[in-house]
């Protein structure tokens, strides 16, 4: 079993508009680098590898954070096709049925042009199965979303077993065959010595 400890970027201004970025490469906000800028991995996580999505906002957090990470383009965030820039309440008001079919379908539910939570499993899972040390990588909630629900089997369809904190960490066990089990949610990162909670 091998250890893989994935988190979140920090913020991006589209974040605070409660705008969808999906795949867009939205950068860092000023509030989200001076944040990452005090995150730390608890120590017993220190000689972890590290990795990240390609997409600038993963890769400038890993860099705040102390970190030189390989790319692992398999990690980029959900495709949200042609909703990505909507606002979230734009997309609740322009496609009410979409909402609804994205309630009953979960994991299955793919966007318009883009993909469902369960193209994510797939492709992570190659990678997944290419894991022997323990890594730590920098990506995106759907990704993060994903790799839960297939560690809890759960399909996405009403409330989650444990809800994810955004910004903390969570560490996940691979077995040989890519299949990732909970091993903790929700570790706090560091921030200037202390927990951030």
């Amino acid at each position: 079993m091998t250890p893989l400890l994935l988190l979140r970027h920090a913020s991006t201004q589209w974040n605070a508009e409660r705008r969808i970025q999906g795949s867009t490469d939205i950068p860092l906000s000023a509030e989200g680098r001076a944040a990452a800028a005090g995150w730390r991995l608890p120590a017993e996580f220190k000689d972890y590898r590290w990795v990240a999505s390609p997409l600038g906002r993963a890769m400038e957090t890993a860099r705040l954070m102390g970190a030189k990470p390989k790319i692992e383009r398999r990690l980029v965030e959900m495709d949200w096709g042609q909703w990505e820039g909507l606002l979230s309440d734009e997309l609740e008001q322009r496609f009410p049925q979409a909402i609804e079919e994205s309630a009953r379908l979960g994991v299955d539910f793919r966007r318009p042009g883009g993909e469902s939570p369960r193209d994510v499993q797939q492709r992570l899972q190659p990678w997944l199965a290419s894991l022997t040390q323990p890594t730590a990588a920098v990506t995106h909630q759907g990704v993060i979303t994903a790799t839960h629900a297939l560690a809890a089997g759960w399909n996405m369809v009403g409330k989650p077993p444990v809800k994810l904190a955004r910004f903390a960490a969570h560490l996940f066990m691979i077995d040989a065959g890519g299949a990732p089990s909970v091993e903790r949610l929700n570790i706090p990162l560091e921030v200037n010595g202390e927990a951030n909670s």
